[in-house]
């Protein structure tokens, strides 16, 4: 008999997630993936003037905040047909590069680790051993037996006082965890030093946005950032080279942390690679523009069906056909009127909720499609769809990883490999090394073409009479993120925001097929149903975003919010 399993709230992620999972012959038989907030940006936005639209599109989230302001003024923009100077295309990219580098940072250690990592076990760890173990496998400077041995008691001062902390609610001496006790104090060291390196990546995006969260330097455009080298209230020398140094921080630890531990952590768990698949049609578009007009990209995308690469289908640039005819949203399973797929241009984001339905209408979250089925999105899809178009900096990385891999394991992962739960970490450590190689080179490309004599940033809009419609998408940090936006006489008269998490977390759609989160979880073994870490090891492979997910929530049906234009 199936038993049922409902874990509510899922923790370490954004937002409100609900995981429904029925549980037969101590596997995962069927699932439910339930976003459990109504966000409303949709509404808020019609009728206002759509220069002001990336303001409050990245106030969808405190976490991701950058990417909907990029995908936002791309949106306009592409309905206008307008260009950006090569500064700013240089500037934006600077700022989702380093923000997506925080991100992936954050996502390994803060948020997803403690799935794998037992930290009462590296109480019992030998500092020696685990330094010895650290020092084999890369050239970090923060691995000394003296550091492992002080993080150590940090940790015994937590478990003496009975209060972990941070390190609080985790599945300590679970029987899925099997990390030796040094692998274990190794991965809690690297834990609080990534806390200082993402310090260091949003000193970058603060620097050149004004602030983070939420950025204040963008345009419907380009960007607010005058370049004047004589000028201290400008992006000057001074500034610049202070990001440069920032770079140069954030590649010794990405190549020497993250990428040796989620390989040291992967080759572990090497098992976890049989399982949370899921859907193998992968969906990314290419990101880091190197032209004003965004045919040129510094990083891939395109579509893979059934996870073999051979079927890589490139999108090349902004506007592109396939892409921007191939997204529908469905309502069937969701709590929005109506049910049939519509295109984001005429999509609808009206609530109609009806509480928990097994069969019915079950989440905040719309179900999308490409071209009629449900793809993945994320870092797994980028670095698959980099390697399928031949991306050097894909490979290279993918190459370290794997030599990371086989120094722990003895062997490198096949390919087919990536297809699974503890793959997708994989993936994301390599796609964070390819933004760090991309954010070098643009900064030297901001550098050299300052040098020409260039310095510009900004476009001045113009809004045409009659209707316009325009896709802005960004390759964020989850995913294939895209905004659709349809003008009227200069004013807003829809707006959509498909984002990673709505491909993701989606619930069944039009045709009831399950979304990626729901039928990864499928036979995915679960030891204790009281203890279900093997259902968020899954879930949180894909690092669920749920502000951006759904479309305030109050059971009280009182209003919550109150928003006036002025």
């Amino acid at each position: 008999m199936a038993k049922r399993i409902t874990v509510d709230p899922v923790t370490r992620i954004e937002g409100h997630l609900r995981i429904d999972c029925e549980v037969e012959n101590g596997k995962v038989s069927k699932a439910w993936s339930s976003g459990q907030m109504w966000r409303g940006i949709e509404q808020i936005l019609q009728g206002r003037d759509p220069r002001d639209a990336w303001i409050f599109t990245q106030r969808i989230c405190g976490v991701c905040t950058t990417v909907h302001a990029i995908a936002s003024v791309r949106a306009v923009e592409n309905a206008l047909d307008l260009e950006i100077p090569l500064n700013a295309q240089y500037i934006r990219n600077l700022i989702v590069a380093a923000h997506g580098i925080h991100d992936h940072i954050v996502h390994f250690y803060q948020l997803s680790a403690l799935d794998w990592v037992d930290i009462t076990s590296a109480l019992k760890a030998d500092p020696k051993k685990a330094a010895s173990l650290a020092q084999s496998l890369s050239d970090w400077p923060l691995n000394s037996h003296q550091i492992m041995k002080s993080t150590q008691e940090k940790l015994k001062t937590f478990v003496d006082s009975g209060q972990l902390g941070i390190f609080a609610n985790g599945y300590w001496g679970h029987p899925a965890m099997k990390l030796s006790p040094e692998v274990n104090l190794l991965a809690a060291v690297h834990y609080l030093q990534a806390l200082e390196v993402q310090r260091t990546a949003n000193k970058i995006v603060s620097v050149l946005g004004s602030k983070t969260p939420h950025i204040q330097n963008l345009a419907v455009g380009g960007v607010a950032n005058p370049i004047n080298f004589d000028s201290q209230a400008t992006l000057t020398l001074e500034r610049l080279m202070l990001i440069k140094e920032a770079i140069d921080e954030l590649g010794s630890f990405i190549y020497n942390g993250l990428l040796v531990d989620v390989a040291a952590v992967g080759s572990f768990y090497a098992d976890w690679t049989q399982h949370g698949a899921g859907i193998t049609d992968y969906l990314s578009v290419p990101d880091l523009p190197l032209d004003t007009a965004g045919t040129a990209f510094g990083m891939p995308g395109g579509f893979i069906k059934g996870g073999d690469l051979s079927t890589f289908q490139p999108i090349t640039r902004f506007g592109d056909p396939c892409l921007l005819d191939g997204v529908a949203e469905s309502n069937k399973h969701a709590w929005y009127e109506g049910s049939d797929p519509l295109h984001p241009f005429d999509g609808r984001t009206d609530p109609e909720y009806t509480d928990f339905q097994d069969d019915g209408k079950y989440s905040w979250i719309k179900a999308p499609t490409f071209h009629g089925q449900p793809a993945q999105v994320g870092p797994l899809a980028q670095v698959l769809c980099g390697l399928a178009s031949g991306d050097h900096r894909t490979q290279a990385a993918t190459d370290y990883f794997q030599d990371k891999v086989k120094a722990v394991l003895g062997e490198t992962l096949p390919l087919s490999a990536f297809h699974s739960t503890i793959g997708r970490h994989g993936a994301r450590a390599i796609r964070c090394a390819v933004l760090y190689e991309n954010l070098k080179e643009q900064w030297q490309l901001l550098m050299d073409n300052i040098a020409t004599g260039d310095h510009e940033t900004f476009n001045a809009p113009s809004f045409p009479k009659g209707e316009i419609r325009g896709m802005g998408f960004h390759e964020a940090p989850r995913g294939m993120l895209s905004h659709w936006v349809v003008i009227e006489d200069g004013k807003i008269r829809n707006y959509q925001c498909v984002v990673p998490s709505t491909w993701n977390a989606a619930p069944r759609n039009a045709e009831d097929a399950p979304g990626p989160y729901e039928k990864s979880l499928l036979d995915t073994p679960v030891a204790d149903p009281e203890l279900p870490l093997e259902i968020l090891r899954t879930v949180h492979s894909f690092d669920p975003c749920i502000s951006c997910a759904i479309h305030l929530h109050d059971t009280e049906e009182q209003s919550v919010v109150s928003v006036k234009a002025v």
